[in-house]
């Protein structure tokens, strides 16, 4: 375990956040920096923004320990040894990375950078950016990367939902620009026991950048044929079983609605210098038309949605979180809208606020599976959905989490397989 020291952490997001309470848990002071009042009062008070499980602990006793102080410039972080970088690098809608948060903070830094001092970049970033960094420090003060401070970039590949458990198991990739940054940043991250991996800065980055495009070209592949199978009237569920079933090279994934605010931006990264424009593009469409696929395969089956109350459960992109960061449900509910549709919204994590599930599916024409939740899971949900909602209505379940093994199912049909006659009275109870 390295010995105490001082980290500044810019940026109390969802990566952030975790990250600064992590450190000061394994004894080290730590200065967290965020410009949003709201997340600083919220984490002064004792209450963590938003739901991550294990670090409200981690909130309790990094605040009774007094090892976490809370600062609003990004200039403050000068004061620590170590300064990790946790701000957001959207991408512009020219396939092309936006670096102006991370320029920002630099700028704010540069006059106060020191002999010691450690920049350490956790954001997803595109690749050469660790490098860029360093030039333009050597270039605007004149210290020299690898002897005066050190630059180096330690991507974040952590699951949502999963911060406590993986920030001490996932192998910790370092890409330090020289030797010296490498070993600098490696020795800040090993508190925490995962295995250190040492490479170059450009390898750093790719490797997290294709970390997330794989996912989101994994999860395109059953998107489209999902898309396939309705073209040609089979049903998606029996032919992945087939694919997969005691076949060595299987393993095709299920569809659902592919989001979230790393896969659907981190193909940018790559795509803005590919050898392949297009391909990564084409990926994303896939995921994005999801909604409308969705939509257009209703309309197919019922007709026109104008007037028709339609249940959207779930509002967050990935399941049993309250991140609805880039979720697809947000576009799926506005094309619903300019169907004319009557659109009931109902998620038991999002943060912002939604109707109780038995008052959006309640005489529902239609309902939507958005997140497979695990509330929405199983026969008792499948049963109080049938019991509320109309007696013809539509059931559009893309990740099968109701476990009928059908995308598009009519309630009454549903209802008849589970024998809802019986289980709808104490599903409405």
């Amino acid at each position: 375990m390295t010995d105490s020291r001082h980290i500044a952490v810019i940026g109390l997001g969802r990566v952030g956040l975790p990250l600064a309470l992590c450190f000061a848990d394994r004894g080290h002071r730590v200065l967290g920096i965020d410009h949003d009042p709201a997340v600083l009062a919220s984490v002064a008070a004792g209450r963590m923004p938003w739901a991550e499980p294990g670090t409200q602990d981690l909130l309790d006793r990094v605040t009774a320990s007094g090892r976490l102080e809370l600062a609003e410039r990004a200039a403050d972080a000068a004061r620590a040894q170590d300064i990790v970088l946790t701000i957001g690098t959207p991408s512009f809608s020219h396939v092309e990375s936006d670096l102006s948060q991370v320029r920002d903070v630099i700028d704010d830094l540069l006059p106060l950078l020191r002999p010691g001092h450690t920049l350490i970049l956790r954001s997803t970033i595109a690749p050469g950016t660790t490098e860029f960094v360093a030039g333009y420090v050597e270039k605007r003060r004149g210290l020299q990367v690898g002897e005066d401070v050190f630059v180096a970039h330690a991507p974040e590949r952590i699951a949502a939902g999963r911060f406590v458990e993986e920030i001490s198991t996932l192998p910790c990739i370092i890409g330090g620009v020289g030797e010296a940054s490498t070993d600098r940043a490696a020795d800040t991250f090993s508190v925490f026991g995962a295995p250190i991996v040492k490479t170059t800065p450009v390898q750093a980055e790719l490797a997290k950048i294709w970390t997330n495009i794989l996912r989101y070209a994994t999860f395109a592949l059953p998107n489209l044929l999902m898309m396939d199978c309705e073209r040609y009237g089979a049903n998606v569920f029996e032919v992945i079983e087939l694919i997969n079933r005691d076949y060595p090279r299987g393993g095709i994934a299920m569809p659902g609605m592919t989001a979230g605010t790393c896969l659907r931006k981190d193909f940018a990264f790559s795509e803005e210098r590919s050898n392949a424009p297009g391909m990564l593009l084409a990926v994303s469409r896939v995921n994005e038309s999801v909604p409308l696929f969705l939509i257009e395969g209703m309309k197919r089956r019922i007709g026109s949605l104008a007037s028709r109350k339609v249940a959207v459960l779930g509002l967050t992109f990935k399941r049993d979180t309250d991140d609805e960061r880039d979720s697809l449900s947000p576009k799926l509910i506005r094309l619903l809208e300019r169907e004319l549709a009557d659109v009931a919204v109902s998620d038991p994590h999002a943060r912002t606020p939604t109707q109780s599930l038995a008052d959006a599916v309640q005489d529902a024409d239609v309902v939507i599976m958005a997140t497979n939740h695990s509330e929405f899971e199983g026969p008792q949900t499948l049963a109080r959905i049938v019991a509320g909602s109309s007696s013809d209505a539509l059931l559009v379940d893309p990740w099968n989490v109701l476990g009928t093994g059908q995308l598009f199912a009519y309630a009454a049909e549903v209802g008849a397989i589970l024998g809802a006659g019986e289980a709808a009275p104490d599903a409405a109870r």
